[in-house]
């Protein structure tokens, strides 16, 4: 099984007119760790998601999609 996670916080950060600095400034990382999270290349923490859904005022489940 596979998260969507990467694509849909891009998707969301796209649709806003966000750009990764401010989205990495509102939640309190870096702009690189934002980067590494929308390539897929690593995962964010549980309070770094509870963060992105109050950000984006979404649930978790739809930041996190499975894709079996």
């Amino acid at each position: 099984m596979k998260t969507d996670f990467g694509k849909n916080l891009a998707a969301l950060r796209r649709e806003r007119g966000i750009g990764q600095v401010e989205l990495a400034q509102g939640i309190g990382v870096s702009k690189g760790i934002i980067s590494l999270w929308e390539n897929s290349l690593r995962e964010p923490t549980l309070s770094s998601l509870v963060a992105l859904a109050q950000y984006f005022h979404v649930t978790l489940d739809d930041l996190v999609t499975l894709d079996a």
